[in-house]
């Protein structure tokens, strides 16, 4: 029977980051009649194409919406207003300045190797830019991921291993492949200026990543760093595989996915030089990520569906921007632009 395709263009509100565009597309593919999605993070839209008979647009976008509500997004026929919602800095502000003081006050306790502007980046800001990372909606494919995985092993009464082996298989997959970046950049002597640019570039990408966070500035969506797409969904599609391996393998490609996070971590680990930095780098990011991932295998977690995502996501993001400011100006401490008057 000859298929009548219909294509729609939908307004989609939630989207932050380009794991947000993989994970759209992913779960609108889920629907049956829809024979392929494309969502464009910097127009807000989704274009849908299907067989949808005598669906009308209203029942089509309710459906589709019970795919993507419960990951914090949301389709519609008009475009939604555009209005700036401040509110929530009410209160993101104070709780953002709180927990940037927090982690100050160990700082400066000896409690935590957190906040270095003058050499390189911690251990501990890695594991945090990891507990950042996994709260965001950058981490979004991967909690998408944990999650199916959850869902088709537990079909099978396997709750348990398919998550270690999930969790096992990433941690390896950090640890050596950041070893690998790192030992990559060892064959480059990288000048002072060479440095600077890298760790520059680390934190304009994360600067970007809270700006979207934050949800305020739309124009900041179109600038967008990361791998090519085709990478993203190739280790995406593969959690269809059906093999008592799939879950390690699934783990290990987390590494390729569109995170922006991952992405910085991965920029500043080619200016390590060393495997042994490098894989140090990567897997204290990954055990920072560790907490709310292990939550979601075992216990579904609905933050990005909540009442409070909006002042959750600006909590979020003004942390970031601090981070990547300061990262910023490390970096312009590190080659004698700036005095170093942060220094712990």
């Amino acid at each position: 029977m000859e298929m009548d395709l219909k294509t729609y263009v939908f307004h989609v509100t939630g989207m932050h980051c380009k794991a947000c565009i993989l994970l759209t597309e992913g779960e609108l593919r889920e629907h049956p009649k829809v024979v392929s999605a494309k969502s464009d993070l910097g127009a807000r839209r989704v274009t849908v194409r299907g067989d949808f008979g005598s669906m009308s647009q209203a029942t089509l976008v309710s459906e589709l919406n019970q795919l993507l509500e419960k990951h914090g997004y949301h389709l519609s026929i008009d475009q939604p207003d555009e209005k700036r919602d401040f509110s929530d800095f009410r209160v993101a502000l104070p709780l953002a300045l709180l927990l940037i003081g927090f982690f100050v006050l160990l700082q400066k306790n000896g409690l935590m190797e957190l906040l270095d502007t003058t050499q390189e980046v911690s251990y501990g800001t890695a594991f945090f830019i990891g507990i950042v990372a996994s709260l965001s909606s950058c981490l979004a494919v991967v909690g998408g991921l944990v999650l199916s995985v959850s869902a088709s092993f537990a079909k099978q009464g396997d709750d348990i291993k398919p998550q270690l082996l999930f969790h096992v298989g990433r941690l390896i997959a950090f640890f050596f492949l950041g070893g690998m970046i790192g030992a990559l950049g060892s064959h480059f002597t990288l000048s002072v200026t060479g440095t600077f640019i890298l760790s520059a570039l680390t934190g304009v990408v994360m600067l970007f990543l809270g700006l979207n966070l934050l949800d305020i500035f739309f124009w900041t969506k179109r600038v967008q760093f990361g791998m090519p797409k085709r990478i993203g969904e190739f280790a995406y599609r593969l959690k269809d595989m059906n093999h008592r391996f799939t879950p390690f393998l699934l783990g290990a490609v987390t590494f390729f996915l569109p995170c922006g996070f991952t992405q910085s971590m991965q920029v500043y680990t080619l200016s390590a030089g060393s495997f042994l930095v490098g894989a140090l780098t990567m897997t204290a990011f990954a055990l920072g990520t560790l907490p709310v991932l292990a939550l979601l295998s075992f216990g579904p977690l609905g933050i990005r569906s909540s009442a409070y995502t909006g002042v959750f996501f600006k909590t979020v993001g003004l942390i970031v921007i601090a981070f990547a400011l300061l990262t910023l100006y490390g970096s312009l401490v590190a080659i004698g632009a700036l005095p170093p008057v942060l220094s712990m």
